[in-house]
């Protein structure tokens, strides 16, 4: 069914503020030919940027449900953290946990610990107080926050989260005013902000030492298929430039970071390239069953101090390998030769492994091929998301405890088995990277982008969090890029810029209305100076005895991060129906407490929606039609696992592109506008003589209707299709221009690919055309929507 351009029927009498009547609003309608009303995404968007985009999102107010994620807008911390640090699913948390049993609305916050922040807004402070170290509560052990009470003229303070009664230390003890706050408050950034840093004293440290400086080291899979590519001339080429962009804290000062290399097939190739050498050199190993470091002096360096041989050695590592025949790889030893090195040298860091086929030599950690789409949709279909051995999970855990974070950038030609070479990353807050049948000149330039901000990107080393609540609330289960060795740590070996860490909550007791809820997550690391640091972020949200009051506070856009990441998790253990089936059950048993309890009466006919979640059924939709939970023919065992495994740790803003990827008219006459003219992701918005932009979160399809004015610049993308001519005329500029500006808010380089209308190769771009029907089964929106409906009717029933 499709949506018809005929107008919406009259409005029944008004309906409660905090309810949506799929006929009440017009200008978030479309109608359609099954008499089902959809909401327009679009509008619902463009609307929230023009009502929260002008002023300032102040935290002060406790419970304030933020702009949208798709709205450009300025945060001014007041007490509470950024919602670019934490997103809720509900701001206002029912009282009792039958009422949130009932509703049916998942407890969670979505925390982005290090976030990087927009010019405009002030990164956390970061506060001493030299060898006492941090404030704390005494009982709980929650860090000093604006949410303690300070007492008896300020000589103690009462715990805001277990209201225990600490003693104020007497280098930290301030007077009281008269409204009972300490009259430094505005001065201290821990008793007036959300969101700060505390340096941590030697007992924060492991064994009481103070940690030394991370190192980077590069692993190059030199085999036949590596060098073929051109993947390792071009890793090489690029280092010699990124050995100047290692990460630092001050832009002025060099960067401390050290760095080794090493290349591999089936053996190891380690280097010395220590300063006082003429030529680097190499010393191999070729018994990777009990994998060793050769040498410790003049293998991990400072990149100043041994430019000369460093630059040397990159150039000559391409021509070593040139006529290389050597077809096996190992990947176990290569990481257990990356975690001895960081051991002996007594510090954290990262590992970057530039890898290109199934590891079948002989060597720990050897894998064999098991692909098997006969697998996909039956009970079993779940062990082609689980690792094959238990090696690479008790591998991680060593990784975790030396603060060894893995980067895997992986360059196959055919399957290579990503669930199981994929655990290490993951599981140490690591990255994944997958370029498929790489070819160095249509696929240089992302792989390239990818890899300098990789190395450039603000992150913490030998990481570990902890979420703190106040009374009657509980954080029990996390969801993510880490390792857990109990129920309340999450560790991380490395924590960037872009990592996210889901938290479910659950009552252990009632409530109040007049308190309401707090939470704390704490991240002790170690940055890349070398300083051992706590980052606190502090989030206070209202709760409600009133069910009307939890609707009103939600944020769709959480919540669907929420559920994808639920369930692309129980695909580990549970069939792939199952889940897709409680998704729907939970999202429509959500919607129909709201109109048991909270909605007006009304025809069982409409479909009644909460304000804050008229989007819910159209993004759960693009949730189950994913590639994960409902695969097409041509999408493979490793790219399920792929994309399984990046959604795990992805923001909010991310996965709302990642499952909606929004669309753009790039009509040439609007020279003007601040962005491209919206459109809904569906073929029927697309004109033939039109030009549209679509994002997906990884790559940008540029869509060239039949009948587009062919111009010199859509002749020469269509030629080249996958890049964009730099022409000297005011299109071009602009159009470049945009592409530019989508790229920089990923974390990601998104690959373009221009498709002309009715080519092949339109069926990979109406793959992400969501609301309609998909190949391979998947719902239309309006069918979705009736099957919703009927879904809810039958609850209530």
């Amino acid at each position: 069914a499709h949506c018809a351009n005929t107008p919406p029927p009259p409005p029944p009498p008004r309906m409660p503020a905090c309810s949506i009547s799929l006929t009440t609003h017009p200008q978030f309608l479309c109608v359609c030919k099954t008499g089902i009303l959809s909401v327009l995404q679009i509008q619902v968007i463009e609307d929230d940027r023009a009502n929260k985009s002008s002023e300032p999102f102040t935290t002060g107010v406790k419970g304030q449900t933020p702009p949208l994620v798709t709205t450009n807008f300025q945060v001014k911390d007041q007490g509470n953290a950024s919602p670019r640090f934490i997103r809720c699913t509900a701001y206002n948390i029912p009282c009792t946990a039958d009422m949130a049993k009932q509703s049916q609305v998942p407890l969670a916050a979505v925390i982005k610990p290090l976030a990087m922040l927009p010019p405009d807004e002030t990164r956390p402070y970061i506060v001493d107080h030299g060898e006492a170290g941090p404030i704390r509560c005494n009982r709980c052990k929650a860090y000093m926050c604006p949410y303690m009470q300070f007492i008896e003229g300020g000589r103690r303070f009462q715990c805001g989260f277990c209201s225990c009664v600490t003693d104020v230390p007497p280098h930290y003890f301030q007077h009281l005013d008269h409204t009972g706050k300490r009259v430094d408050c505005c001065d201290r950034p821990e008793l007036s902000l959300g969101s700060y840093e505390f340096v941590a004293t030697v007992d924060y440290c492991k064994n009481n030492k103070l940690p030394q400086p991370p190192s980077f080291i590069f692993f190059i899979d030199v085999s036949y298929n590596a060098v073929k590519s051109g993947m390792v001339n071009i890793v090489c080429q690029e280092l010699k430039t990124l050995l100047d962009y290692l990460p630092r804290e001050n832009p002025e000062a060099d960067s401390v970071v050290r760095v080794g290399f090493v290349t591999y097939n089936k053996v190891l190739h380690f280097y010395n390239v220590k300063s006082s050498l003429a030529q680097p050199q190499m010393m191999v190993v070729s018994d990777v069953s009990d994998m060793f470091l050769p040498l410790l002096d003049g293998f991990l360096v400072d990149v100043n101090d041994s430019r000369m041989v460093i630059e040397s050695l990159l150039d000559q590592i391409p021509e070593m390998f040139a006529d290389t025949r050597e077809t096996e790889t190992v990947f176990g030893p290569v990481i257990q030769a990356g975690l001895e090195a960081l051991k002996a040298a007594d510090c954290a860091g990262k590992l970057f492994l530039f890898h290109s086929s199934l590891p079948i030599a002989e060597a720990p950690g050897k894998l064999k091929n098991r692909e098997d789409k006969k697998l996909v949709g039956t009970d079993k279909e779940k062990s082609l998301f689980q690792p094959q051995s238990g090696f690479y999970s008790n591998l991680s855990k060593e990784c975790v405890a030396q603060g060894c974070c893995v980067d895997l950038f992986l360059f196959p030609n055919q399957y290579v088995d990503v669930a199981t070479l994929g655990v290490v990353p993951v599981s140490t807050g690591g990255s994944v990277y997958k370029y498929t049948y790489f070819q160095a000149e249509m696929d240089r330039e992302r792989f390239l982008n990818d890899l300098r901000r990789d190395v450039q990107k603000p992150m913490g080393f030998d990481a570990v969090m902890r979420v703190r609540t106040s009374t009657g609330i509980r954080a029990t289960d996390f969801f993510g890029s880490f390792f857990m060795s109990n129920t309340t740590d999450v560790e991380l070996a490395g924590l960037d810029c872009d990592k996210t860490v889901a938290v479910e909550f659950r009552h252990d007791d009632k409530l109040s209305e007049d308190t309401g809820a707090l939470m704390q997550c704490a991240v002790l690391y170690t940055s890349c100076s070398g300083q051992r640091r706590l980052r606190v972020h502090n989030m206070a949200v209202n709760c409600c005895s009133q069910l009307a009051d939890l609707y009103r506070n939600c944020e769709t856009d959480t919540i669907i991060n929420f559920f994808s990441k639920y369930a692309y998790r129980s695909l580990l253990n549970t069939p792939t129906k199952t889940v897709r089936d409680t998704l729907v059950n939970q999202c429509a048993q959500i919607l129909a407490c709201y109109r048991k309890n909270c909605a007006s009466p009304s025809s069982a006919g409409q479909l009644i929606l909460p304000e804050c979640m008229k989007l819910l059924p159209v993004y759960l939709n693009c949730v189950l039609k994913s590639d994960v939970l409902q695969p097409g023919a041509d999408v493979s065992v490793d790219d399920r696992a792929y994309l399984r495994q990046l959604l795990s740790s992805m923001d909010v803003s991310e996965s709302h592109v990642f499952f909606y990827p929004p669309s753009f008219c790039m009509t040439k006459h609007e020279q003007t506008w601040s962005l491209p003219m919206a459109v809904r992701n569906s073929e029927e918005r697309l004109s033939k003589g039109g030009v549209y932009l679509l994002e997906t979160g990884l790559y940008l399809f540029l869509w060239v209707g039949a009948n587009a004015q062919q111009d010199n610049l859509l002749n020469v993308c269509v030629a080249f299709q996958t890049s964009l001519p730099e022409l000297d005329n005011p299109f071009s500029q602009r159009l470049r221009e945009i592409i530019d500006s989508f790229r920089s808010q990923r974390s990601r380089y998104m690959k373009l690919m221009v498709v002309k209308q009715e080519d092949k190769a339109e069926l990979i771009f109406k793959h992400f055309l969501c609301e309609d029907k998909s190949a391979c089964g998947g719902a239309s929106y309006v069918d979705f929507l009736c099957h919703m409906h009927k879904e809810i009717r039958q609850l209530l029933s």
